[in-house]
């Protein structure tokens, strides 16, 4: 790639010898866009913000956290009511997990929507996922470093499940508790992996991009780019928008730090952790909730420790399971629909996570039950629908161009 030329002296000194300059120029600001993009394409960015925002307050939080079963609880309120601006670093980490599987959440959905796990993006979608699953393991050992009751009593039965595994079972559980019992070495060693995941996870989100940027971003219509007509530079049209996305989700984010800090929090885990006390009802963080669900679908142990991974691992191949060679749900009216549907299922399972497996749903079936059919659902949406549908379904005619579609409906 040939050197840029700049007027400035210290700019082109530095370009000269590492063209960082030119390579932020070509992947921020020229880079070629769809000109059809709408703000449900602003959530990738805006998670990227929130990753910032996690691994900052994350290196401050980990300056005066004690990784010790008998301080840890304690230094986390010492955290919040001694340290300096401690309270908003805690809360500003604490909601951004949230909003962090938020926006990937919509990420992902609107990535289903409009296909753009479809060739040439399979690798893409793949390492997406890798993201999402570093996701959850970041969260789940952030989730036990305050050491309450739930970050306790979570921590055991997660780490138990994988007891479930033939032969190496026992001792892969003995490995992740450094010991027999959940303890120091646990707690210690998932304040480790904690500190280090970011970091992996950073690693991931910049192959993310590289790879986002060899073949574009998809767009609404779901077909390629044909002219040059069909593309505009980056800057300043999305960077605006983009902007003007993340000031509304400051607003949504800002609002649970400072008036609701505690709004995604359970209860029982303001109580430090007692291993000689269960809780009632062990619940995990509300983003893990769907499978859960999964995991208690099934009545055997493995079982359900097997569905409950395959419902994330099975994502990997959904590139290869939804046969359809139109990408886009504006023009597949019956996927538009069970993707609907599906989206609903995903709601049901959340709902489902939350309760007790005994509770009734309206009096008709127990919470055991209804997540038994919406397990089913999940993996026949992907096993038996997609494939099925890319076989069968009647798609609409699709636009000519991206630049003919625009300019047909500003002309409306």
């Amino acid at each position: 790639m040939s050197k840029r030329q700049y007027n400035n002296r210290v700019m082109q000194w530095v370009e000269d010898r590492l063209p960082i300059i030119s390579l932020m120029e070509n992947s921020g600001v020229i880079y070629p866009t769809p000109k059809n993009l709408n703000y449900w394409w602003n959530y990738g960015s805006l998670a990227g913000v929130v990753m910032v925002i996690m691994i900052l307050t994350g290196i401050f939080l980990a300056m005066n956290y004690q990784a010790h079963p008998t301080v840890a609880f304690d230094s986390v309120e010492r955290i919040v009511r001694d340290v300096n601006y401690g309270w908003l670093l805690r809360y500003l980490h604490m909601n951004g997990a949230s909003m962090f599987f938020l926006l990937v959440y919509i990420h992902m959905f609107r990535g289903m929507y409009y296909g753009s796990y479809k060739a040439p993006r399979e690798l893409l979608w793949m390492i997406g996922v890798t993201i999402y699953l570093a996701m959850m393991a970041t969260a789940f050992m952030g989730y036990v470093l305050p050491w309450g009751q739930m970050s306790f009593w979570g921590a055991t039965v997660i780490t138990n499940l994988f007891s479930a595994v033939p032969v190496v079972g026992t001792d892969i559980v003995t490995w992740m508790w450094g010991g027999f019992a959940v303890d120091f070495p646990t707690l210690n060693r998932f304040f480790a992996w904690h500190y280090l995941l970011p970091f992996i996870l950073f690693a991931l989100v910049f192959l993310h991009l590289w790879a986002l940027h060899t073949h574009k971003s998809n767009n609404p219509l779901g077909i390629d780019a044909k002219t040059p007509q069909d593309m505009m530079p980056f800057h300043p049209f999305y960077t605006i928008k983009d902007l003007y996305g993340l000031g509304f989700f400051m607003i949504f984010y800002l609002y649970f730090v400072f008036f609701q800090p505690n709004f995604f929090g359970e209860v029982d885990n303001y109580i430090p952790a007692n291993p000689m006390v269960t809780p009632p009802h062990i619940v995990p963080e509300w983003y893990f909730l769907p499978f859960y669900a999964m995991l208690r679908a099934v009545p055997d142990k493995l079982g359900g420790v097997i569905v409950m991974f395959a419902g994330v691992l099975i994502l990997y191949v959904l590139p290869w399971l939804d046969t359809s060679k139109v990408r886009s749900a504006r023009f597949r009216p019956v996927f538009k629909q069970m993707f609907w549907i599906f989206f609903l299922d995903c709601l049901v399972l959340g709902y489902v996570g939350a309760k007790s497996p005994d509770e009734m749903f309206m009096g008709i079936m127990t919470m055991t039950t209804l997540g038994q059919i919406a397990t089913t659902y999940y993996f026949f949406h992907f096993i038996v629908l997609l494939p099925l549908l890319g076989k069968y379904e009647t798609t609409k005619p699709l636009p000519n161009s991206i630049a003919e579609e625009v300019a047909k409906k500003y002309a409306q």
